[in-house]
């Protein structure tokens, strides 16, 4: 198999991704633990919760909401309920199943971190696009998440859905 490199111009738009990525993952991140002690991970889950139907949600949708693992979300949400921020609940309908569940005082973090969070969002983003920016950033995440879940036309050409479908590396 021949390896199609990057062009010059694909090179400079992905090093400009991977740096404002990190840079704003940074930058939300130090927000959020100066304010309430959480990482960005975290304050997302808590923002999922609250605009969920009565503040709860399986705890596999939670991670698929999130697309983070069910592991990741469990070492996560242990954290926030630890903190009181989070309760597990069993599932009713399912007894494999656990519920998460925003707690008032999960909800009350939430109402006090939001505007800073927001603030720092635009401050780092939207304040640096114009509409038709922030119509093009959307429509090029959106085009990227779904590549990479499989779901766009060139999703079973991502090379490790190649492999996982019994292909060889070489």
């Amino acid at each position: 198999m021949t390896t199609r490199w990057l062009t010059p111009d694909e090179q400079r738009a992905w090093r400009s991704y991977v740096s404002a990525a990190t840079l704003l993952e940074d930058a939300l991140d130090r927000q959020l633990q100066q304010e309430a002690g959480l990482p960005h991970l975290y304050y997302s889950i808590l923002v999922t919760l609250s605009e969920a139907p009565e503040r709860r949600l399986r705890m596999t949708v939670l991670a698929e909401a999130l697309k983070i693992t069910r592991s990741r979300l469990t070492y996560a949400v242990a954290r926030l309920e630890k903190d009181g921020a989070v309760r597990r609940e069993g599932c009713p309908t399912d007894k494999r199943g656990c519920l998460a569940v925003l707690t008032d005082a999960g909800l009350k973090l939430v109402e006090r971190t939001a505007p800073s969070h927001v603030a720092t969002v635009r401050a780092a983003v939207f304040d640096h696009l114009s509409p038709e920016q922030v119509r093009q950033l959307e429509e090029i995440c959106t085009g990227i998440a779904r590549a990479i879940q499989g779901d766009g036309p060139h999703g079973d050409e991502l090379p490790w859905r190649r492999r996982s479908q019994g292909e060889s590396r070489h």
